[in-house]
């Protein structure tokens, strides 16, 4: 036999045909992934509970040393006053951890309570400050603005009390500054705003004109449909008279309250005379926490008179 025919037809030898093995497939790889997810919460509980906890001693005593290489904070007032105004407000304070272990249920430590105890002092006696300051600032315009009135012969036109909005001028409406159901300004009405106005242009506060109604219906078929429509009207009369004398329009707004807002209630002696009137309220430019101390403040100044 030929070599060419030992190798078959085509004169090249044959290849044995390669054992292919089946791929074995890996049924335990999803315990990697589940290794990592657990790896990754793992560290996300660590990190939380890492931010959870505050060394409130450690705290406090840095926020007290940015207090002293900043300088505290001094707001001054518009009467030239300076008291010491409050820090920017730290990310997290002692009452606000004080709130959050009461929340949690752990226990508070003394420095914990110290420091909160310490916290709330500083805040009601920088709150009472302001409202000391704020009364004082008001109480000043209200002497401006009574001795103006008297040198215009009309003391008696207007009553100035101080409340939590701020220092509010009673004016009676009739027959001082209007005559009955009409909201053209008198003469006695325009020399009491005229001597107003100067005390109150010379403040920055914003001035709110109150136009107030007694329960007493307007007659009908009259110039207003009712006192609502009076009151406002009123309001914005008195608003105008002050911006002529040269108050800024900007700080000024009115608002009619009808029969709303009595001073003393209907049936009351003199109730229609005193519930009939223009209230222009000077606001204090306070917080609300102070505002709130201004009656008491009003009711202890009236005390010692």
């Amino acid at each position: 036999m030929s070599k060419a025919a030992a190798h078959g037809h085509g004169g090249k030898p044959r290849r044995a045909k390669k054992h292919e093995e089946e791929e074995h497939e890996n049924h335990e790889r999803w315990l990697v992934s589940y290794a990592d997810m657990l790896t990754l919460l793992f560290a996300l509980f660590v990190v939380l509970y890492a931010m959870s906890q505050v060394d409130l001693v450690k705290f406090t005593a840095f926020s007290d040393g940015l207090k002293q290489g900043f300088g505290a904070p001094v707001t001054i007032l518009d009467d030239g006053a300076a008291v010491d105004g409050p820090t920017v407000d730290s990310p997290l304070k002692p009452v606000q951890v004080a709130q959050d272990a009461a929340i949690d249920g752990t226990q508070q430590t003394d420095a914990e309570k110290q420091a909160a105890e310490d916290y709330a002092a500083q805040q009601a006696q920088q709150t009472a400050a302001e409202a000391q300051a704020a009364y004082d600032q008001l109480d000043q315009a209200r002497t401006a603005i009574a001795a103006a009135l008297a040198a215009a012969g009309q003391s008696n036109a207007a009553k100035l009390v101080i409340d939590e909005r701020g220092l509010v001028v009673h004016v009676v409406s009739d027959p001082v500054l209007f005559a009955p159901e009409s909201a053209a300004l008198l003469p006695q009405g325009k020399k009491v705003v005229d001597a107003i106005a100067p005390a109150v242009k010379a403040l920055p506060n914003k001035v709110d004109v109150e136009g107030h109604a007694n329960s007493i219906p307007v007659t009908k078929g009259g110039p207003w449909p009712s006192n609502w429509e009076l009151s406002a009207t009123r309001a914005t009369t008195v608003l105008r008279s002050l911006a002529s004398d040269g108050v800024t329009e900007k700080r000024l707004s009115a608002t009619g309250y009808s029969d709303t807002e009595p001073l003393v209630a209907a049936g009351t002696k003199n109730a229609n005379e005193i519930n009939r009137r223009v209230d222009v309220v000077v606001l204090s430019t306070a917080s609300a926490q102070a505002n709130a101390q201004l009656p008491s403040l009003e009711a202890a100044n009236e005390g010692s008179k």
